[in-house]
């Protein structure tokens, strides 16, 4: 753990990490109690209230954070290992998500000198208002197992350059890449207990990070779940919280759409990350004249995914992160074809030596009240519905409690923009898929979370505003009779 600039061990017990792609110990940390997250939270809250980091000029924090930004780069190829070892993430795609990672703590470097406040000038003479942006304080940080690295590149360096300490918890899943970070910050000028890095499971730690008084907000990404308890958890301080928690994401597939464009798509929305990802497109909403069709050419581009070791360069879906959770995810198929519905491709578990690999799976026959059709699977699994009219797939999209993304395809723009207004959804892609920039701002409706990561506006999700209003001259509104 890192702890006001110094590595040491936790109080807890030792937490063995076995990789899910190759079925062998490939880490173990030293986990964290409560003890040691009070430790941590003392010390971003001794470096914001007294270190140099929130006075920095903005240009001082940019400079710094530019400098993480290089190091990360350099240090690329150990951080991909990591997450790919861990998560049973393809080596392939850690590479790509280390450069979008180094992307956005180049951009949030940017926004570090753009922050600003506003004035007033037009409240009459004897009257100037000024509105500041402060940095909010201390941040708790809790990041997924799904992606390590690209997930904490979300949210820490925008509480960095906002001025703001924190302590980050990765994921006891996949906490290498986390720490090593933490090595660079140090490399790259952080000052001591600015950012604090603990490992430990969220029974352990979580909770008092995310109820500790001396905590002043909590970015969490996660399951919704435990979205609601760390909601519960910050109440207890009214602290603010930002969530971005699960996705049940649908695409709606219009009649003209190009079927080879939109299914290359629909398989990488599906597979990619093993499905374990939470703005995945797990379920299409085909319009009836082109379902099986479409289901036809899909399938043909699943049976060529390239499942297997996550260390080979050629993968393009590696393991299911746990045991227990490709019971989950095979449980879900089951339940689905208990309920009347179809396994078109896959359905169960691939024998590839250790660790557990799940084949590409596709749902046929699936309607709005099935459970596949409703809850998170996060797996390699794509659920099949179908409509007859842009009011009914509207309908089926918004009819579950997620609301992060959404996809539609058509060659009319007047389809593609009625779905985008109609769709209860913080992203909606037209004509592609899981596309994104560091620029756009990504965030869901209801019960998919709250606020929005990256766009020009993360700065200022970790801070507060303060009006100062300032009277000038001699008082002229006198209150009691003179």
């Amino acid at each position: 753990m890192l702890i006001d600039g110094q590595w040491t061990g936790g109080e807890g017990g030792v937490i063995e990490r076995v990789a899910p792609g190759h079925g062998v110990t490939v880490s173990r940390y030293q986990a964290a109690t409560e003890v040691d997250a009070s430790r941590a939270i003392a010390a971003a809250r001794r470096a914001f209230d007294t270190g140099p980091w929130p006075r920095m000029t903005g240009a001082e924090r940019s400079n710094t954070l530019l400098r993480v930004a290089d190091l990360i780069a350099a240090n690329a190829e150990e951080l991909a290992w990591f997450d790919a070892v861990e998560a049973g993430k393809p080596i392939a795609q850690t590479r790509g998500e280390l450069g979008g990672a180094v992307d956005i703590w180049r951009y949030a470097a940017a926004l570090a000198r753009d922050l600003h406040g506003e004035s007033y000038n037009t409240l009459g003479d004897g009257t100037l208002g000024v509105v500041l942006r402060e940095a909010i304080g201390v941040v708790s940080i809790i990041t997924p197992w799904n992606f390590p690295f690209l997930i904490v590149s979300q949210k820490l360096p925008f509480a960095l350059a906002a001025g703001c300490t924190a302590v980050v918890k990765p994921s006891e899943l996949s906490s290498g890449s986390t720490l090593l970070l933490g090595k660079l910050l140090i490399e790259a000028g952080i000052p001591a207990g600015v950012v604090n890095i603990i490992v430990g499971t969220g029974a352990a730690v979580g909770s008092l990070m995310t109820s500790h008084r001396d905590v002043d907000m909590v970015s969490f990404t996660g399951s919704t779940g435990v979205g609601k308890l760390t909601m519960r958890n910050a109440s207890e301080t009214l602290k603010k919280v930002s969530l971005e928690l699960g996705g049940k994401n649908p695409q709606i597939v219009f009649p003209d759409a190009n079927l080879e464009e939109f299914a290359d798509a629909a398989v990488f929305g599906a597979f990619f990350n093993a499905g374990e990802c939470c703005n995945a497109g797990s379920r299409l909403i085909l319009h009836k004249s082109i379902a099986e069709e479409a289901i036809e050419r899909i399938s043909v581009l699943s049976a060529k995914v390239k499942v297997g070791d996550p260390l080979n360069d050629e993968t393009q879906v590696g393991a299911i992160i746990t045991p227990m959770h490709f019971d989950k995810v095979t449980g879900h198929v089951a339940a689905a074809e208990a309920a009347g519905a179809s396994v078109a491709l896959g359905g169960g578990a691939l024998d590839l030596g250790a660790g557990q690999f799940m084949a590409p799976t596709i749902v046929s026959g699936v309607t709005p009240e099935m459970a596949i059709a409703r809850e998170e699977v996060f797996g390699p699994v794509l659920s099949v519905l179908t409509f007859d009219t842009l009011d009914e797939a509207v309908a089926i999209a918004n009819d579950v409690d997620y609301g992060l993304s959404a996809g539609v395809w058509s060659a009319g723009m007047d389809n593609c923009l009625s779905v985008g207004r109609r769709v209860r959804a913080g992203t909606v892609w037209m004509n592609t898929f899981m596309d994104g920039a560091s620029e756009l701002p990504f965030g869901g409706y209801k019960q998919s979370g709250l606020g929005r990561e990256l766009g020009r506006h993360a700065v200022e999700d970790y801070t507060e505003t303060k009006t100062l209003n300032m009277h000038i001259g001699a008082r002229s509104n006198w209150w009691v009779q003179r």
